[in-house]
């Protein structure tokens, strides 16, 4: 097995072109740990140590570049495929959810039940919200850790590698945005053998609705801070719903307009044309839905069982009445905003 193309087209075609969504992809399937994200504000693309397998030493490899979801055509879906789409809450307290606590109820209930042995998502510390990628193997945690992540950026599928290789974990759940979504969608159907053991361990993947995301420092510790007087401690939840919502400490809210914020967002999230992570097993969102419910759009037999087994459970009661015209709407503008003309 060669593959045409190795790491040096991947930086040309996606890293120097500034459309590189982040997602984190080539650094976990690197067979060599030649590729990392380096601290720092508006970090856009990954950075190399120079080695490839393939440039290098001419050893077929092209993990990379197989896996990267903005080396294909980006999808132009307001909805993509499904077979359901349904309004749903947690039937237990989750603290800090997001919207209905749906995705925190189906991937607890699949931990205690044993259909998962893993969560790959992001968790955030509570004193600075800085975010970072995990390997999740409890409910509790996974509780705890509860809540939408997707307002700021982070690599998430870097901790892809630690639970499929370090801890060998074979049942595994991904939550993420569109751009994640989609390139382990491009892992799951790649031929590249270097990939399978990644495809294999993929049990079920949950998309989350994603307008764009911005970048924690330059977002907290730039506007928020200097102008808003914000420190991140006094902040319990952001969300995004057609401008920044800021729900603090004290019970207090902010509004952000998105209009401000166009310095925060990272450049590759311009050429993201999904909204609602359509190469997901279940979409999920609080677009759609009654306050304190979730939107799931339910898309293959995968995730209708999940989501199946969380309801017989107990853990997760569903609903009716989601305004599918609201998120084709949203979508559509998504798709003409980033459209290149």
């Amino acid at each position: 097995m060669m593959a045409a193309k190795n790491y040096l087209d991947l930086k040309s075609e996606v890293w120097d072109t500034g459309i590189c969504s982040g997602c984190g992809a080539c650094i976990a399937v690197c067979p060599a740990d030649a590729l990392s994200f380096k601290e720092g504000e508006m970090v856009t693309a990954p950075a190399s140590n120079g080695y490839c397998k393939q440039a290098t030493d001419n050893v077929p490899c092209g993990a990379c570049y197989a896996s990267c979801p903005r080396t294909v055509d980006q999808p132009r879906l307001e909805l993509g495929n499904y077979q359901e789409i349904v309004s749903a809450k947690a039937m237990f307290d989750i603290p800090r959810r997001q919207s209905g606590g749906a995705v925190t109820a189906i991937l607890t209930h699949a931990l205690d039940e044993g259909l998962i042995d893993a969560v790959v998502t992001v968790m955030e510390d509570h004193w600075t919200l800085k975010p970072s990628s995990v390997v999740i193997t409890k409910s509790e945690m996974l509780v705890q850790q509860a809540g939408s992540r997707y307002s700021w950026w982070v690599p998430l599928l870097m901790a892809l590698k630690t639970a499929v290789i370090e801890k060998k974990c074979h049942k595994i759940a991904v939550v993420g945005v569109p751009c994640a979504v989609m390139a382990l969608a491009r892992i799951r159907s790649s031929e590249n053998d270097l990939l399978r053991p990644y495809a294999k361990s993929l049990r079920l993947v949950i998309g989350l609705f994603c307008t764009e995301t911005f970048e924690y420092h330059a977002l907290i510790e730039g506007k928020l801070r200097c102008n808003y007087n914000l420190e991140p401690h006094e902040i319990r939840k952001l969300d995004v719903k057609g401008k920044l919502e800021i729900l603090k400490q004290d019970g207090s809210t902010t509004a952000v307009p998105l209009a401000e914020l166009e310095t925060c967002i990272r450049k590759g999230c311009h050429f993201c044309t999904d909204l609602t992570s359509v190469y997901a097993d279940i979409s999920a969102g609080a677009i759609g839905s009654p306050a304190g419910s979730t939107t799931l759009i339910i898309r293959t037999p995968t995730g209708k069982g999940f989501v199946n087994s969380a309801v017989r459970g107990g853990k997760l009661t569903l609903g009716t009445g989601v305004d599918e015209a609201l998120i084709k709407k949203l979508a559509s503008a998504k798709i003409k905003k980033n459209t290149k003309k």
